[in-house]
């Protein structure tokens, strides 16, 4: 009878969990389906054709939009990709917040689900990473790069608020560079999505279906990182 009620207890925080997460998830969309599907033709067209290579009205004919409603949205192609910035990665700072409130779950357990949610992302968003990587690479437009750094620094405050609490509960080392931390993820995903093919052919998988390569690829790519973020953070080998 206990072994049953503590099973139902823990099922119970798990939809807990499940709903603050999705209630976070929506308090951060705060765009209209139109600009959503502006915002979404842009980045498709970034992608393709980088930031200096698409323009307002480019977007605005695959958006089947006019230009004015874009300047009116946004006002500039500056601004519209700041929004696509905060469309993709705004909501991780709600959901670090929430994790934070979690206490049914370790410190390390909060890490490791978001490492596997930051996998999710790219392998989703592969569009959005290839932008990301291009601002930093090309480093052209100072406006541009201002507004990818301003995202990443709020979220790099807000996972080493995560890591102070585990440091405060003596779980995690004292001194953790939470930046270089979480460039060790970041490129260590997205050079896995860049160079799949080579990966492939290394480990003589091309005859692989693409989606079960995806899921082998995401699973190793999932033990990798948190084996790395267990070594940095705590004592244990």
């Amino acid at each position: 009878m206990a072994e049953n009620i503590k099973k139902l207890n823990n099922c119970l925080n798990s939809i807990k969990r499940l709903f603050n997460f999705v209630f976070s998830n929506n308090s951060q969309m705060e765009y209209s389906d139109k600009q959503i599907q502006i915002i979404e033709t842009a980045e498709r067209l970034f992608a393709e054709r980088g930031f200096d290579g698409t323009s307002v009205r480019d977007i605005a004919d695959e958006a089947g939009v006019n230009v004015a409603m874009i300047s009116y949205y946004f006002g500039s192609k500056e601004k519209l990709m700041e929004a696509l910035f905060e469309l993709r990665v705004g909501s991780i700072k709600l959901r670090v917040e929430t994790l934070m409130k979690d206490e049914h779950l370790l410190p390390l357990e909060k890490v490791n689900m978001l490492i596997d949610e930051h996998i999710d992302r790219v392998m989703q968003k592969q569009d959005f990473y290839k932008i990301m990587i291009g601002v930093l690479v090309t480093n052209k437009n100072p406006a541009i790069l201002k507004a990818a750094n301003a995202v990443k620094i709020r979220n790099a405050e807000v996972v080493s608020e995560l890591i102070k609490d585990g440091q405060k509960k003596g779980v995690f080392k004292k001194k953790i560079d939470v930046v270089m931390m979480l460039n060790t993820m970041v490129g260590t995903v997205s050079q896995s999505m860049m160079s799949q093919q080579y990966y492939r052919e290394f480990n003589n998988q091309l005859d692989m279906p693409d989606d079960e390569f995806l899921v082998s690829l995401k699973r190793k790519l999932s033990i990798h990182v948190k084996t790395l973020f267990k070594a940095i953070l705590t004592n244990e080998a």
